[in-house]
């Protein structure tokens, strides 16, 4: 299963709209850099917030999942508390291919300072904007700047088709917008 190269999703993203928008270069100038790099696409993350908070007492069940679990904020800065999470969503819509898989990393410039970036893969005929969740793993409010680069998007294409892809199987979260929060 190879990691495809910039050519590869260049083309990609030119000829089937498997990244909208789509910059053909890093940009970086004064902000956390994004566009496409060597073996991947660093992804930007949208103005649009959840921040998990305890302040209803709510309980976080993923399968009845509550809305008072956080307060929603959008702006061009996110503060995340100590010890605590934002969910988040990319600027960019994903189309992935029936014979790829994608996987995310975490930015090393957020990672040097305890933010942690998760995200599940991008399965077969996946389409959307992502969900990424922001974990501060440290003991201070941590900033989070919107319209800049968060995450590294991995391409790996596999040997041959799947049998069944995402699509087929209509997953749940096939075809999101904005934040997705846990469904059943």
């Amino acid at each position: 299963m190879p990691v495809m190269p910039d050519s590869w999703i260049r083309r990609m993203a030119v000829e089937t709209g498997m990244i909208e928008p789509f910059f053909e270069a890093q940009k970086r100038d004064g902000v956390i850099s994004y566009g496409l790099s060597s073996y991947g696409y660093d992804a930007r993350v949208a103005s649009e917030f959840k921040i998990f908070t305890n302040i209803d007492s709510a309980v976080v069940d993923p399968k009845d999942f509550s809305e008072q679990s956080f307060v929603s904020r959008t702006g061009p800065v996110c503060m995340i508390p100590p010890n605590s999470f934002a969910l988040a969503h990319t600027i960019e819509v994903f189309r992935i291919p029936r014979d790829v898989l994608v996987v995310c990393l975490g930015k090393s410039t957020y990672a040097r300072c305890g933010i942690i970036v998760n995200v599940t893969p991008l399965e077969p005929e996946w389409e959307g904007q992502v969900t990424i969740e922001i974990s501060n793993t440290t003991p201070l409010p941590a900033r989070i700047y919107a319209n800049e680069g968060i995450c590294q998007f991995l391409f790996l294409q596999g040997a041959s088709p799947c049998e069944i892809s995402y699509a087929d199987r209509a997953g749940k979260y096939m075809g999101q917008r904005g934040v997705a929060t846990p469904r059943m």
